[in-house]
């Protein structure tokens, strides 16, 4: 995240939030939180179980995602894949399985408890070439038009500067190289009382974009889109689905290409 914020929130509470959320995501994923986590959610979302079986089981005990993209992504063998908010490593390991060794997985995280762990599996499970850096994703740490395919799951919502990241993505990417995410938008402009809750931005919530914006946003760094789906995403706790159901919280999976 960046120091620069559209709507409000208080820019450092809500890194120390979101990073104390997503460290017990790392530690402890069994724990409630506003929303679900591991496999069960993985498969709901549409992740393959044979797929699914080919990766860490506790990377993906503490899958955090919104949505299944992969397919949209079609990562290909030998190619560069970059992951912006890589979590405890699901996405980029099944990347990395689909790269093959020939391929390159850079993973980019800002929490040291997800970093690790995915550093961790990744040497015990032979998935050397999936690796994992600190950084933030409005700017990974990656050479310019290096990466086939950039990848995000429920993270770009977290940021307070999207455009950043959306322009890091199209700088990262080869002409013609791919951004295949999942995250959260809405169907109505969010309210002051929800975009200045550091709590409700960790929770996926209130940093969401309204969804026409979020694709313009896109379009405005380069991005070509070129598909759109819905995901059946669920949270759970009482105040999330609260603003759920108010503003038409809802999560997509989109394919762009820059042009």
């Amino acid at each position: 995240m960046t120091a620069r914020i559209d709507r409000g929130v208080d820019t450092d509470e809500l890194e120390s939030r979101v990073k104390a959320m997503y460290e017990e995501v790392a530690l402890a994923p069994d724990h409630d939180f506003h929303f679900e986590t591991g496999r069960l959610l993985a498969e709901h979302l549409g992740y393959p179980a044979h797929d699914l079986d080919l990766v860490p089981a506790a990377a993906v005990d503490s899958f955090a995602g919104v949505g299944y993209f992969l397919d949209l992504a079609d990562i290909r063998s030998s190619e560069a894949v970059l992951d912006l908010g890589s979590g405890s490593g699901t996405d980029s390991f099944l990347a990395a399985v689909a790269t093959g060794s020939d391929g390159a997985v850079i993973g980019v995280d800002m929490t040291a408890a997800q970093l690790a762990k995915a550093t961790r599996l990744a040497e015990e499970s032979g998935l050397t070439h999936a690796s994992f850096l600190e950084g933030y994703i409005e700017r990974p740490p990656v050479v310019p038009a290096s990466i086939d395919v950039v990848i995000s799951n429920g993270v770009i919502n977290l940021s307070a500067d999207k455009p950043a990241v959306f322009a890091a993505a199209a700088a990262a990417l080869r002409p013609g190289g791919r951004l295949a995410l999942a995250d959260i938008v809405t169907a109505k402009p969010l309210p002051e009382g929800v975009t200045c809750d550091a709590s409700l931005w960790a929770a996926c919530i209130g940093g969401a974009a309204q969804r026409d914006h979020y694709l313009a946003m896109l379009e405005e760094a380069g991005f070509e889109v070129e598909a759109v789906r819905d995901n059946d995403y669920r949270f759970v706790s009482e105040r999330a689905l609260g603003a759920t159901t108010t503003y038409g919280v809802s999560s997509i999976s989109v394919l762009a290409r820059r042009t």
